[in-house]
Order: C-alpha cells, then structure tokens, then sequence
C-alpha cells in the first residue's frame, strides 16, 4: 500500500470510531469515579481542610504576673490574641486575674481563648458619655467631644446619632487611636453623618469579647462581667458580653457572662455556633440571643437567669437545636421565638417563672413572617406570668408547630393563667401528649371562636 493510501486509510479507521464513540459504541461513561482520599495529611501551603492534627500549637500565658505576657488590662489580652493569631492560630490562656477593659478584646480565627474559671475575670470599666461638639461629615475619621477629659486614647466608643433624614438611630462602634485636645482620631472612617441637629454622642461603650468574620474561634471558662450599674445600655444587636457578627464555626463552652446593660452572649448572622454549659444571668437584655440569619446554632445545657428574655430567637434563625437548658425568672419570656424562624428543635429544656409567657411564637407581620415548622417537646413549663399568664403562646398565624410530651404546670392559684394558647389566625398546630395541669384554661383555642 502507498504511503498515500495508508494515510487515507487511517483517517477512514478514526473518523468511524467517533462516529462510534458518538453513538454510544466504543465508550460507556456512565460510572462515576470518586477522588482518592487523603491518607498522609501534610500541611501545605494554602490548604487547611486536611491539614494534620498536630499534637501541639502555640499556647501563651497572660495573667497579672508570671505570665508570657503581664499585664491585667485589655492592651494585654488583645496583644496575645494577635501575636497567636499571626502564627496561625492557637491557645490564649488567661491566668487567674481580675482585668479591667476600657475596649472590647476583638478575636480572631484559629484562636482558642481559655480561662480559669471563676478565677479569670474580664470586667468592663465604668461607661462614660458626652455630646459631640462639632459636626462631623460620613467621610471624616475624627470626632470633636464637648467633655473629653475620661476618654482615653485607646479607648472603644459607641457613637450615636438621629438620622436627619428619618429620624431613624445610628450606631457606629471604632477605637480612639489620637488626640489633639478635645478632637480624636478613630481607628475607621465614620461612613455616617454626625450632626450635632441629631444629638450626636459618644460614650465609652463596646461588648467584652467581640469577634467579625472570622471562624474556627473557641471561648471556653472565662468570667465576663459587665458592670451594668456603671454602664449605660448598648443592645444585643452591637454588644454584649460576647457579641459576634458574620462568623463561622464557633465554640462558646464553659463561660459566665453576667451584668452586662444590653445582652449576654449575641451572634448576627453567624453559622454553626455552638454554646454549651454557660451561665448567662442578670442582664438588662437577653441571656443568648442568636441573631438574624444564624443558621444551625447548637444551644445545649445552659443557664440563663434573671434576664429580661432567656432565649431569644431573632431573625431567620433555622435549623437550630435549644435543649437541656435551664431558663428561669426572665422578666418577660423564657423563650421567644419569632420572624422567620423556622425548623427548630426547642427540646428538654426547663422554663421556670417566666414574668409574662414562659415559650412565646411572636405575631409578626403575617404569614410569611411567621415561625413555622418549629417543635416544642419535651419541656418543662412552670409558673408562667402574672394571674393573667400563659405558659405556651403561639401568635399570629403561625403554622405547623407541634407541641408534644411536655410538663406545663401551674404550681400557683388557677386565677385566669392558661396552659396552652393557640391564636385565632395560627394553624396545623399539633398537640399531642402534653400534661397540663394547675391552670384555669388548659387550652384555650381561640380558632374555634
């Protein structure tokens, strides 16, 4: 044969096998192959989702002497903080020791802060507040204050102000970082308008423990103390004893947070955070308050006393876990459980001397609003609210809650106290196997009127 004709031959011979492959003929693809796994973890560049479980990390000491680093003031903390955050993470240990904060310890990833207990307490110093005395522009970094003389620089500060345009309130939170008199700069731009026309003001506020975007934290067995007869109030949507916004993966285990004049522990849009066996008591807000858009919070063995609220579940929070949690004498709700909120499981939790409802589903604003898919079981639900008091009130229209296997009890007078409320618009409420007793209305059904 030719060279020519070979040639030819060849293309003939390919062309018939695409041919072939195209109609399903030579090749069979329809198995689908697996990535082989990862036997020799090694770290590498880059990579840290099989990175090798090392036996040991860097761990520094702070306490008020014989420590890595002394001192008993937040400098201190938050120096050890960045010195283990810039080697890639590892364990702050804070040593026995009273520490006094004139500005949050702001955390970071890969960090474990461990305390010693009761032993290790981190107590936010008196709150000091004036007005501003100049106007100051979104795009300016300094602010002009009428009484300066206790802000310090290296201060954490909340400024607030009136939106001139809506009256609505605005709250910045930044760090003194120079002074020239009564002027100071601030670690952030300012991004909005304070005027002194919307009463604009500065005041020596900030949470104890605050971390954003970050992930991989844990906070175990420290004593957060919020001196709240000494502070002004800051709510849970900007502080707290532990305030956290936009994290990942967090463990808040072992910890008292208490007095703080806003909440105790408060997470916005933060996913997979876990709080188990803390005791948060003796706030002018919420005991835990996960925030808007949290998903999958995991809420385990925890005490919440003496709040106004023990746990509140904000904005879209779903797919969350509450149980074996002791919730007692909340001055309004134990739980409450609202816009949004959806697929969680509230479950072997005891909820005792609620001031007004001890488990609340809220109104909100219509169906589409409301909580939905949510489980009560297995709780115990005691002396809730005043002689007009309900132990499980669900609002609004509400759908598809069920409410089964759980011990409500009224130990007080019958008076006018109900068991079980369900709203005249809530439906697909299920209640089954629920002992209710000691009320003068077990259910009151108010669909039924």
């Amino acid at each position: 044969m030719s060279h020519r004709a070979h040639a030819v031959s060849r293309r003939r011979l390919l062309l018939g096998s695409l041919a072939a492959a195209g109609a399903g003929v030579l090749v069979n693809r329809s198995f689908t192959a697996e990535r082989p796994a990862v036997t020799h973890r090694r770290a590498t560049s880059g990579d840290d989702a099989v990175e090798p479980n090392w036996k040991e990390r860097v761990t520094v000491t702070v306490g008020p002497r014989e420590a890595d680093l002394v001192g008993s003031s937040d400098k201190v903390l938050q120096a050890a903080v960045d010195y283990v955050s810039r080697l890639g993470g590892g364990t702050v240990h804070v040593l026995p020791g009273t520490y006094r904060l004139r500005n949050a310890v702001y955390l970071s990833s890969k960090v474990r802060l461990l305390g010693s207990g009761p032993d290790s307490v981190l107590m936010k110093e008196p709150s000091e507040t004036t007005k501003l005395a100049a106007d100051s522009d979104w795009f300016d970094q300094e602010v002009t204050l009428v009484e300066p003389g206790g802000f310090r620089i290296g201060d954490g500060v909340c400024l607030r102000t009136k939106n001139p345009s809506d009256g609505g309130k605005e709250v910045l939170k930044r760090t003194l970082v120079a002074r020239d008199g009564n002027r100071f700069k601030l670690d952030r731009p300012l991004r909005e308008n304070l005027w002194l026309m919307g009463d604009a003001t500065c005041a020596s506020l900030f949470p104890i423990l605050s971390g954003e975007n970050i992930s991989n934290l844990v906070i175990e067995n420290l004593t957060l103390d919020g001196n709240k007869e000494r502070n002004e109030n800051l709510d849970g949507n900007h502080a707290g004893c532990i305030f956290l916004q936009d994290c990942t993966r967090i463990v808040i285990r072992g910890m008292t947070a208490r007095n703080y004049n806003g909440d105790g522990i408060s997470w916005q849009i933060c996913h997979d955070v876990t709080v188990e066996n803390c005791h948060s008591h003796d706030h002018i807000g919420l005991g835990l308050h996960p925030g808007s858009g949290s998903q999958r919070p995991l809420i385990k063995n925890n005490r919440m006393e003496r709040n106004d609220i023990g746990l509140f579940f904000c904005w879209g929070v779903k797919y969350g876990l509450a149980e074996g949690n002791k919730i007692k004498d909340s001055r309004s709700y134990g739980i409450s459980i609202g816009h949004r909120d959806n697929e969680n499981l509230i479950v072997e939790n005891d909820v005792l001397r609620s001031g007004k409802v001890g488990v609340l589903f809220r109104a909100e604003r219509g169906k589409d609003f409301a909580p939905h898919r949510n489980r009560l079981e297995r709780n115990r639900i005691v002396d809730s609210g005043s002689e007009a008091g309900v132990a499980v009130d669900v609002q609004g229209e509400t759908q598809e809650v069920a409410i089964s296997g759980n011990q409500i009890q009224e130990t007080r007078a019958p008076a006018q106290r109900v068991g079980i409320r369900l709203g005249p618009m809530t439906s697909e409420i299920t209640l089954t196997d629920n002992r209710v007793v000691g009320f003068s209305r077990d259910i009151e059904d108010l669909r039924a009127t």
